[in-house]
């Protein structure tokens, strides 16, 4: 019996129709079906190519369909630098947590560490244009005061990690920086009267950032506010501390505080 070609017509497009879903359906299934070692493989193929998009996928089904054993270890690590690359920062955050909690003698538990810090680190990398529209006391710093609190949870447990020296010298940027950015606080509340305020705020930078080049400034603005609160005694005494540590401030050529470009003065960091 001959089909009409009506028929014929319906009959391919119904094959081509359910060749192509067959097709889908293998591509789909390809991370329910590859056994562990070519599904690492896969997804650590497309991390260092720069796919971050199948990297993911295929971590994260490894983890899933695999959760104990080597390959599971370093998936997640490795799933939480592709989150990170990705721009999905909380993801990365909440992956690598979970990787230090479950992992904690891991041999390269330093480097969950490391990369911890490093996401928190990035997350603020552009606070330094925001700072410059925005009112200062409203500034969210809760991701670099926790990089920093990272990379000195990695130099103190791990003080001969390859990645202690580079954590060293991202602390010190960020304590300048963050100690830059209370004076700066304190210079807002002291230059609108505040000035309880403004001693608080630098005697913040007193108490967590003693050693950083932004102390002198903090003296001079709790010099400022002792003077307008007619707190004479202290203000001659923070006054001479002042003196002492830091001769040279401008305070005492009467040029502080100069409320221009606070930004210009951070340290640069090269990373």
């Amino acid at each position: 019996m001959r089909l009409p070609l009506s028929a014929k017509i319906l009959l391919l497009l119904l094959l081509a129709v359910f060749a192509v879903g067959c097709h889908r359906e293998k591509k789909q299934d390809e991370t329910e079906v590859l056994p562990v070692e070519q599904m690492y493989d896969s997804a650590k193929e497309a991390l260092m190519s720069g796919n971050q998009t199948k990297a993911i996928r295929y971590y994260t089904r490894l983890i899933a369909r695999f959760p104990f054993g080597p390959y599971t270890e370093q998936a997640q690590m490795e799933l939480a630098f592709a989150q990170y690359k990705d721009g999905k920062e909380d993801e990365a955050l909440s992956t690598i947590n979970r990787f230090i909690k479950t992992y904690p003698t891991q041999k390269h538990i330093a480097y969950a560490y490391y990369l911890r810090g490093i996401i928190n680190f990035d997350r603020d990398r552009g606070f330094l244009a925001n700072w410059a529209n925005q009112d200062p006391t409203k500034r969210e710093m809760a991701s670099t005061l926790q990089s920093f609190e990272d990379f000195n949870e990695l130099v103190t447990k791990f003080p001969d990690s390859r990645y202690s020296p580079d954590a060293r010298q991202r602390m010190i940027y960020l304590r300048d920086n963050l100690s830059r950015a209370q004076v700066h606080v304190a210079q807002f509340y002291y230059k609108r009267g505040a000035y309880v305020a403004a001693i608080n705020r630098s005697k913040d930078v007193f108490e967590r950032f003693a050693r950083t080049p932004a102390a002198g400034d903090a003296l001079a603005i709790t010099t400022l506010s002792y003077k307008a609160l007619g707190q004479e005694k202290l203000a001659s005494d923070t006054e001479r501390v002042l003196k002492l540590n830091y001769p040279d401030h401008p305070y005492f050529s009467g040029h502080y505080p100069d409320y221009g470009h606070w930004w210009m003065r951070l340290v640069p960091f090269h990373g």
